[in-house]
C-alpha cells in the first residue's frame, strides 16, 4: 500500500486535496439544496392544506439522514482506522451520490402517492449513513498527508470546498428562483439542482482512486499520543460541545433562506440569495482562520471569534425582523458566517490533533455524527417549531445564542494543539507551577 513521505514533504498534491474535499463539497451541496427548496419539496413529497405544516414534514424528511449517522460512524469510522482512510472515503462517496440522485428523479407524491415520502425518507438515511463516515476519514486524511505547521491551511480546504459548495448551491437556487415561474420551480425546477449536483459523482470517484494512504505512514514528534481514559473522555465531551455548537450555528445559517421566505416573506430568489452571502464569507474565512490558526494557534481563533459570534447573533436577528430588507439579510448572514467561518477550522483542527491516530478517524466521525444528528438535523424543524409555538420571530436568534455559549465553554476548556505551540504552554507549565 503506497504511503506518504515523511514530515518533509511539502503536502499532499492538489489533485488529492481536491479529492478529500469533493465529498465534504457534494455533502454541503445536497443538503444545502435540500434545505433551500425545503419549501418546494414539501409541497412535492408532503402536500397539505397548511404550508407550516407541508414544511415541517419536509425538513422532518431533511432530519431523518441524521438518524443514521451516528452508525455510519461507526462502520465506515471504524474501516477507515482499520483498512485504511481511502476505501473508507470511496464508500461514503459512492453511497452519498447515489442517494442524491435517487431524490432527483423520485416521482411526486401526485404520481405514485404514499411511496414517493417512504422512497425519499430512505434515500435521506442512506445518505445520512454515507455522511457519517465521511468527515472523520477525509479530515484525518488531510491532517496527516500535510505537515505539521500547515495542518490548519489544508484542513480550512475542506472548509473552503463546503463553502464553495453553499456558494454555488445558493447561486443555482437563485437563478432557478429567478428564471422559472413557482409552478415550474415546484414542479421540477428544484430536482434540476440536485442533478446539477450529480456532475461532482464521477469526477470525485476518479479522483480518489488515486489517493495515497495515510494511515499507514509514520507518525511525526508532534502526533497526539493515546490519552488517559478519563483525558479522552473530557476530550469527547469537550469535542463533542464544540461540535454541537459549531453544527448549530452552521445549520441556522442554511435556515435563514427557508426563515426569510417563510417568517420575513421575502420572495424566494431574494431569500436564496442568503446562500451565496453566507457560501462567500465562509470561503474566505475559513481559508483565514486555518491560516491564521497556524501562526497563532487554534485556541485564539477558536475563543475569539466566537466571542463576536455571541455579541451579534441577537442583534442580526432584529435587524432582519425589523427592516425585512435584502441588504439586511444579506449583510448579518456575511457577519455571521464570518465569524462561525474563522472558528470552524480551528474547532476542527483542534479536536483531530488532539486524537491518537488508532483511532481518529472513528473517533472523530462519531462525535460529529451524534452532534450533528441531534443539533444539526432537528436544527430547521426545531426552529421552525420555536417560531409557531412562542410567535416570535427571534427563537431562532435566542436557539443560536444558547449554542453559542455552550460551545464557548468548551472551546476554554480545550488544551493547544497545534504543534509549536503545544510544546511552549507544556514547558511553561512547570515554570508556573514553581
Amino acid at each position: 500500500m503506497a504511503s506518504i513521505a515523511g514530515d518533509a514533504r511539502a503536502g499532499p498534491p492538489a489533485r488529492h486535496v481536491a479529492a478529500v474535499v469533493s465529498g465534504n463539497a457534494l455533502e454541503f451541496y445536497d443538503f444545502l439544496t435540500y434545505a433551500y427548496f425545503a419549501v418546494q419539496i414539501g409541497r412535492t413529497f408532503f402536500p397539505s392544506n397548511d404550508p407550516t405544516t407541508s414544511l415541517l414534514a419536509s425538513l422532518a424528511t431533511f432530519g431523518a439522514g441524521f438518524l443514521t449517522r451516528p452508525l455510519g460512524a461507526l462502520v465506515i469510522g471504524r474501516l477507515a482506522d482499520r483498512l485504511g482512510r481511502k476505501p473508507a472515503m470511496l464508500l461514503s462517496f459512492g453511497l452519498m451520490g447515489a442517494a442524491m440522485l435517487g431524490i432527483a428523479v423520485t416521482p411526486s407524491y401526485a404520481a405514485i402517492g404514499m411511496a414517493a415520502p417512504i422512497v425519499v425518507i430512505i434515500l435521506r438515511m442512506i445518505q445520512g449513513f454515507a455522511l457519517g463516515g465521511e468527515l472523520g476519514s477525509s479530515t484525518a486524511y488531510l491532517m496527516e498527508a500535510a505537515p505539521p505547521g500547515r495542518r490548519g491551511f489544508f484542513v480550512s480546504l475542506q472548509y473552503v470546498g463546503q463553502e464553495a459548495a453553499s456558494f454555488a448551491a445558493g447561486a443555482v437556487g437563485v437563478v432557478l428562483a429567478t428564471l422559472l415561474s413557482a409552478a415550474a420551480l415546484d414542479a421540477w425546477g428544484w430536482r434540476v439542482a440536485f442533478l446539477l449536483g450529480g456532475v461532482i459523482i464521477p469526477i470525485g470517484l476518479m479522483l480518489r482512486h488515486s489517493l495515497e494512504e495515510t494511515l499507514h505512514q509514520p507518525a511525526p514528534p508532534s502526533e497526539a499520543p493515546p490519552s488517559a481514559l478519563n483525558g479522552y473522555v473530557r476530550l469527547l465531551v469537550c469535542a463533542f460541545m464544540i461540535l454541537a455548537a459549531g453544527t448549530t450555528v452552521s445549520y441556522m445559517l442554511t435556515y435563514l433562506s427557508t426563515y426569510a421566505q417563510a417568517t420575513l416573506g421575502l420572495p424566494a430568489n431574494v431569500s436564496l440569495g442568503a446562500t451565496v452571502a453566507s457560501g462567500g464569507a465562509g470561503m474566505v474565512f475559513s481559508f483565514a482562520g486555518g491560516v491564521l490558526s497556524d501562526r497563532f494557534g487554534r485556541k485564539p481563533m477558536m475563543i475569539i471569534p466566537w466571542i463576536g459570534l455571541l455579541a451579534v447573533a441577537l442583534p442580526c436577528y432584529w435587524l432582519m425582523n425589523t427592516f425585512k430588507a435584502p441588504a439586511v439579510l444579506y449583510g448579518a448572514t456575511f457577519l455571521i458566517s464570518a465569524l462561525a467561518s474563522l472558528a470552524t477550522t480551528s474547532n476542527l483542527v483542534a479536536i483531530t490533533e488532539s486524537l491518537p491516530r488508532r483511532t481518529r478517524a472513528g473517533s472523530l466521525a462519531l462525535v460529529y455524527a451524534l452532534a450533528i444528528s441531534v443539533f444539526g438535523g432537528g436544527a430547521q424543524f426545531f426552529a421552525t417549531w420555536l417560531i409557531k409555538v412562542t410567535g416570535s420571530p427571534m427563537a431562532p436568534a435566542w436557539y443560536m445564542t444558547t449554542a453559542v455559549g455552550l460551545g464557548l465553554v468548551a472551546m476554554v476548556l480545550m488544551k493547544e494543539s497545534a504543534p509549536g505551540r503545544a510544546s511552549a504552554v507544556a514547558a511553561l507549565a512547570p515554570a508556573s507551577a514553581a
